[in-house]
């Protein structure tokens, strides 16, 4: 069968996109979406496209004119304004008029007739005034088009084709345009806009049992607000929290994850429920909900935000365990089957079934979580293990939270396969932890922070740099000492706008289990209070870190990292810089925590917009000195001794 409708104008290879449309791309308010795409269509016709875009729910499109460039390739952009879903699309079409306003122009030589061509201009004209144009508009472009007639009539060819094309008939015809040949690219494409905070924080975890002052006293909200104060002055935004329920005590887990516990062993907070409630309850000894009231209300205060540790875990002693049984898992003799993660084992944990035939009920409930804790102030979730739940339920609930709230963050908290960490970005996390935490070498880091944000996955994941956990406590911090938390927490801090550290890592805290990436005495079993002037704490380092992220809009974008060539493999350099080059931003590491190395810095000045012979200042804003360079490269030397970084701003002179 011959089609009888069919798009004249070709739309294709449109970027950004997310698996053809599949999932949305990310974006924060403030932030622009670069779009392009080629635009082409059979014979010579002139070419016009705008881009559209809207918030979904929303009747009326906003549009912008995209202009062209080489090899039929269309490019355009706008700005998100609001946090939630918005949708873009692009509109081509066949520009009539200025395919005419081009022939008549090309033909209209001495002694040419053209009463033919203005016949179809006039068409063309009456066209867009009848269907397009309103109210004085379409009186002017009417009376031009009479006067065009009457010219045309009485042999002034000249006088029609220079009221034709004349400066108003162009304005006008720009402003209503025949559209009727084109196309819309269908289904629109799909943007999940987050707050600000997502793409740019200083993420500080804690355990609130740990921040009392006396030896073995569990500590309590009253004791977390205290605590906030000296938070806040290290420059952290983002607060989070391991899991703050009621601990189960059955197969309680002791001290450095012993099987057996023994009398005042506060156990694992990740398992959760016992008589006093499950995921919707407090741990008694950290206080009332008047106290978690009063904690919140000085978060917001301070500006910082909560996350919370959402870990869909219950020990036997849950009241999920006694109400909905079939909500576990079984083995054959019927008992309850425990968490394991061979050759870990994990007898205090039962993990939920997502396969239990009352699927509805459990997602229900899973939902009703979120929301309740979004009613208590949370407004980021660090969600533990979500590549061990279905990908279907995360696309579900996340959606179902944002349809309420769409101001809310999710933080996957996902160490596994790439693929995995991938697709539950694409389905609605916000941010992801990496793999930063184990990359240490030059050339790993280059590939993998190029891999987050220089390809396509940098439409719609957000790497939250962690330098370390409770759970990990990586080898280079193991050995490296102070000048290896040094290291690590100036490039997490500046290769992401993103980044994060567990309480300790400010006194370089590194006892490790023989042989393991964990801690020592972990706090995950057990209360710890910490001296927090302790000899060798780097305090003022982390402080001063985070001023410099505040001050320097550079270090707030995600997408802007660009590594610059050193001589030395032992250190890394790399710039990050705002779009009109008001803020450059150099940074300088020696990945050695051991020894002195030297380098040659290349630097780019033609990027910079610096000239060749051009002198520039390089203040290091981590010691306050000022350098003048000249010319595309530097000299840098870094020790354990004295400096292993430079964050530097370039100022021309």
């Amino acid at each position: 069968m011959v089609p009888q409708d069919y798009p004249r104008v070709i739309i294709e290879a449109v970027e950004p996109q997310v698996d053809g449309g599949r999932f949305p791309i990310k974006r924060v308010v403030g932030e622009k979406v670069a779009v392009s795409a080629d635009i082409y269509k059979e014979g010579h016709d002139k070419l016009a496209a705008v881009l559209k875009v809207r918030k979904v729910g929303e009747k009326k499109w906003q549009e912008s004119p995209m202009t062209q460039g080489d090899n039929d390739r269309w490019q355009g952009e706008f700005t998100v304004t609001a946090v939630g879903r918005w949708e873009y699309t692009i509109e081509g079409y066949a520009e009539r008029y200025l395919s005419w306003v081009d022939e008549i122009t090309k033909k209209n030589v001495g002694g040419a007739t053209l009463s033919s061509e203005l016949l179809e201009g006039l068409v063309i004209l009456k066209k867009s005034a009848a269907a397009a144009a309103a109210g004085g508009d379409r009186t002017r472009m009417n009376g031009i088009i009479a006067a065009m007639e009457s010219a045309l009539a009485a042999g002034e060819q000249q006088g029609a084709i220079d009221m034709g094309i004349g400066t108003v008939m162009r304005s006008m015809m720009a402003r209503y345009p025949d559209r009727s040949e084109g196309y819309e690219l269908a289904p629109a494409l799909k943007i999940m806009v987050n707050r600000p905070i997502t793409r740019f924080a200083s993420w500080y975890e804690f355990f609130p049992r740990s921040q009392g002052t006396v030896p073995y006293r569990h500590g309590t909200l009253q004791d977390c607000i205290r605590r906030l104060r000296a938070i806040h002055a290290m420059g952290f935004d983002v607060v989070y929290l391991p899991p703050i329920h009621p601990i189960g005590v059955s197969f309680r887990k002791g001290k450095n994850n012993s099987l057996v516990s023994i009398p005042g062993d506060v156990g694992s907070p990740w398992a959760i429920g016992n008589e006093h409630g499950g995921h919707m309850a407090l741990e008694p000894q950290l206080g009332t909900w008047d106290d978690w009231d009063q904690f919140v209300a000085t978060c917001r205060e301070l500006e910082i935000e909560i996350a919370l540790d959402y870990v869909m875990n219950c020990s036997p002693d849950h009241p999920y365990v006694s109400e909905h049984p079939d909500w576990f898992f079984h083995r054959p003799d019927g008992s309850f089957k425990y968490a394991e993660n061979p050759p870990k084992k994990y007898q205090d944990v039962y993990p939920l079934n997502f396969g239990t035939s009352d699927r509805a009920g459990l997602w229900q409930e899973m939902l009703k979580i979120f929301l309740f804790w979004v009613g208590k102030g949370v407004t980021t979730f660090r969600v533990d293990n979500p590549h061990t739940k279905p990908v279907p339920f995360w696309e579900w609930v996340i959606g179902e939270v944002h349809r309420q709230h769409p101001e809310v963050i999710f933080l996957a908290e996902a160490f596994t396969k790439p693929k995995m960490m991938r697709l539950l970005a694409k389905v609605g996390f916000a941010q992801s932890y990496t793999y930063f935490t184990w990359r240490n070498e030059k050339q790993e880091l280059t590939d993998y922070v190029n891999e987050l944000t220089s390809g396509e996955m940098k439409e719609y994941f957000t790497g939250n740099f962690f330098a370390n956990t409770p759970d990990i406590l990586p080898p280079i911090l193991q050995y490296g000492g102070r000048p290896a938390f040094i290291i690590r927490a100036v490039l997490a801090a500046t290769l992401s706008s993103v980044y994060g550290i567990y309480s300790g890592y400010e006194l370089c805290e590194n006892q490790a289990i023989p042989g393991k990436e964990e801690y020592l005495d972990s706090e995950k079993y057990e209360i710890k209070v910490r001296d927090w002037k302790a000899p060798g704490h780097i305090v003022q380092i982390i402080t001063l870190i985070n001023n410099i992220r505040h001050d320097s809009p550079a270090l707030q974008t995600y997408n802007n990292v660009l590594f610059l060539t050193t001589d030395n493999p032992k250190i890394i350099a790399y710039a990050k810089m705002t779009e009109d080059r008001s803020d450059i931003i150099v940074c300088i590491v020696n990945l050695d925590p051991f020894h002195k190395h030297y380098t040659t810095l290349h630097v780019p000045l033609a990027t910079f917009g610096i000239d060749e012979d051009e002198q520039y200042q390089a203040h290091d804003l981590l010691s306050d000195e000022r350098y003048r360079w000249r010319g595309p490269t530097a000299y840098v030397e870094l020790s354990p001794s004295t400096k292993m970084a430079h964050i530097i701003k370039i100022r021309r002179w």
